[in-house]
């Protein structure tokens, strides 16, 4: 069974920093595709950064390219978010997953991919 735990979120400044963290517990985690996603007030649960398991390449929303940097270490069993330059917009409930099925060839970015989820760190962007 794989477990995901998200950590690092908080109250943050406009145009401030945070890094998220996600620590995965299960077998050939190397082995999976991640994501981070967010879930605003009222709002569905939406696709920010994504990356292969080979770390080969990663993909990112739009709203987030430039800004959020999503990366892993595979030996730790971690992935991590940075964000930078963070908007009152950012503010949500963020997510890290992991894809269903190994050695991936594309990044999905919609939820029914992937099949195991962390509970969720809450961001706060705010002055």
């Amino acid at each position: 069974q794989v477990q995901l735990v998200e950590s690092g979120g908080g109250l943050v400044q406009p145009g401030g920093s945070l890094r998220l963290s996600c620590v995965a517990s299960g077998p050939m985690f190397s082995n999976y595709n991640v994501g981070w996603f967010r879930q605003a007030p009222g709002k569905e649960r939406e696709f920010v950064a994504g990356q292969m398991w080979s770390r080969s390449s990663a993909v990112y929303a739009d709203s987030v390219k430039g800004r959020f940097t999503i990366s892993r270490d595979n030996a730790k069993n971690m992935v991590y978010l940075q964000m930078n330059s963070l908007k009152p917009e950012d503010t949500a409930v963020y997510y890290c997953a992991q894809d269903r099925d190994r050695f991936k060839t594309l990044i999905a970015t919609t939820e029914e991919k992937y099949n195991y989820w962390g509970q969720g760190t809450q961001v706060t962007v705010s002055s």
